[in-house]
């Protein structure tokens, strides 16, 4: 009996402690005017004129006090650029005290989404209007996001965190070997994860406020062709898991998707089929008995890495202005201005961040199109955390291959840098220098690598 009453006395202590957190959740569509050009597809030649769905902008702030506290915005777009990314986080650090280590951005990557310039600038040739157009939705869009930030700081009431993990399996590696190299396709031997993340807040009462959750994969279920806004399956998931949770906001966050693309895909109902997937393993994960409960303190770490290019070919740059192909004129012209300009284009400045919430969750945010290479070797190397692995974190700009993709080549080492108007690819170094960062930021927080995974 006395045994019965120490357990019952720590389980109420426990809840009482998560408890003490605040969370404060908000949201706004962010859904551009039409007619606007999208992002993703240098296929598209005209801008979009109809929505599908609205894509959304959401925040959730989680605060012990100003020194232990986050605040998680996740974004219905195919990714921020630095100056939208920076514009926000000045804002917020001057409204709220909020340290840059304590502010998570993540891009859901849907290509369904308005152009972000100039993320992706070389497949577009904006006349002067759409040029304005591009500007002012960037502009509107740091308004929006701090809006939405201080609308959740205003909203903090008690509640309690809980984590777990489901699965679901419509990813696929799209790195296909090939006589002629590397192409994308399907490779159904590709390494993937799996993995569903899920975050939840509750009320004292027990009732679901949000619900954050995340998955390893592309959102392209919707090809080049589609001219409809829409966050692609993400955003199906989102919708129906606030219809299944009306009091809840779901928010999505992707994971390190670089080389995985849904499988199958290509019309509307996919992508609706893969929604409902994510959305069933999340609920799975809900109504399940394994939820572990979140407890302070929070601790967050933020670094930029300079990640170096292979050297420059000024010769290359010269034959591809004179070439047929338009994307690699655009590129090559670019190149050349800042060559002749003297700026540097010999490195690349990237963003780590780690949050980290008691002993009971660790938060690893990536920026940019991580290749799922990361992801597993995280979470090997830290296996005795529960580790949640985002890509597309406070910017977007480019690839990040590990070593083995850029030995293989292939788009997400090397094409892909022509529409992201970047000299690349990257030095075969550039695994091993993330990894040394995000040992910095890990031990930063607290976490130790696990034995016998180093």
């Amino acid at each position: 009996m006395k045994r019965t009453l120490i357990i019952v006395l720590l389980l109420v202590t426990g809840v009482s402690k998560g408890a003490d957190m605040k969370v404060g959740i908000a949201s706004r569509p962010i859904t551009p005017p039409l007619p606007f050009w999208m992002s993703g597809y240098a296929v598209r030649n005209a801008p979009s004129t109809e929505v599908l769905h609205d894509i959304w902008a959401k925040a959730m702030v989680i605060e012990k006090n100003e020194k232990n506290r986050v605040v998680i915005v996740t974004t219905d777009l195919l990714g921020l650029s630095p100056e939208i990314s920076e514009g926000i986080a000045q804002r917020v650090e001057k409204k709220h005290g909020v340290d840059r280590s304590q502010l998570l951005l993540n891009s859901s990557h849907t290509h369904c989404g308005p152009a972000v310039w100039p993320s992706l600038s070389m497949i577009f040739d904006f006349s002067p209007e759409d040029q304005r157009k591009a500007v002012n939705y960037n502009l509107k869009l740091i308004e929006d996001i701090v809006d939405i930030i201080d609308s959740a700081f205003a909203k903090l009431t008690p509640m309690q965190l809980w984590s777990g993990h489901g699965s679901t399996d419509f990813a696929m590696n799209r790195r296909q070997p090939t006589d002629h190299g590397i192409i994308n396709g399907i490779n159904p031997k590709g390494p993937v994860d799996h993995d569903v993340p899920v975050l939840i807040a509750k009320t004292p009462d027990g009732k679901i406020r949000a619900i954050l959750f995340g998955y390893a994969c592309h959102n392209t279920t919707l090809g080049g062709n589609s001219i409809n806004i829409s966050g692609d399956y993400a955003g199906f998931a989102q919708i129906e898991l606030q219809k299944a949770y009306p009091e809840a906001t779901a928010l999505f966050f992707i994971g390190c998707a670089g080389d995985q693309n849904p499988q199958p895909r290509g019309t509307v109902d996919l992508a609706m089929q893969h929604g409902k997937s994510l959305t069933d393993a999340v609920q799975k994960v809900l109504l399940s008995n394994n939820l572990k409960p979140i407890y302070p303190p929070i601790r967050t770490a933020y670094q930029k890495v300079s990640l170096g290019f292979q050297s420059f070919n000024i010769d290359s740059c010269r034959s591809d202005i004179l070439s047929s192909d338009i994307f690699k004129q655009r590129r090559a012209k670019l190149m050349l201005e800042a060559y002749n300009k003297n700026w540097d284009i010999s490195e690349y400045t990237y963003p780590l961040q780690v949050v980290r919430f008691n002993r009971d969750l660790t938060i690893l945010a990536m920026g940019d199109e991580v290749v799922v290479d990361y992801s597993l070797k995280m979470k090997k190397k830290y296996r005795n955390e529960n580790l949640f692995v985002a890509g597309y974190c406070n910017q977007v700009m480019c690839y990040i291959p590990s070593k083995r993709v850029l030995e293989e080549g292939g788009y997400e080492a090397e094409t892909s840098m022509i529409y992201y108007g970047l000299p690349g690819p990257f030095k075969n170094e550039i695994e091993d220098r993330i990894t040394i960062a995000v040992s910095k930021l890990m031990k930063e927080v607290g976490v130790k690598t696990s034995k016998n995974n180093k």
